[in-house]
């Protein structure tokens, strides 16, 4: 199945009245799927139950959240890694700087291999408007 997408007009970043407008192309989701649609498709490739697969997929949900929160890379092989990054404000010196600087942390992801090479055959389709 295609990944769908629109275009639209963008201007130059930093560019004073905007510059050159050109346009750009901008993927359009086409519905969501949740625990409960993931866990029953798994199940189909699995002699877990669908409540089974489910109860994984909120126990590595906590499991995730807990750790990302100390600090850790989670690395889950073919599907990919998660990890913490953090946003500050600079300080003139080392000493001056303490941690009311940071003012955002963001969990990244870097996908697997499998999931990035699924990316790179992807088809695309202009959506319906």
């Amino acid at each position: 199945m295609p990944i769908k997408y629109n275009i639209v007009q963008k201007t130059q970043p930093g560019v004073a009245g905007g510059g050159v407008k050109k346009w750009y192309a901008v993927a359009v989701n086409d519905g969501e799927l949740t625990v409960d649609d993931l866990s029953a498709q798994i199940e189909k490739f699995s002699a877990l139950s669908e409540a089974d697969i489910r109860g994984v997929i909120i126990a590595l949900e906590n499991v995730i959240q807990d750790n990302l929160a100390n600090g850790k890379i989670i690395r889950l092989d073919k599907l990919g890694s998660f990890y913490p990054s953090v946003s500050s404000e600079g300080a003139v010196t080392e000493e001056e700087f303490n941690s009311s600087l940071i003012t955002a942390a963001r969990i990244n992801y870097r996908p697997g291999k499998r999931i990035s090479d699924a990316m790179k055959t992807a088809v695309f389709k202009k959506a319906d408007k």
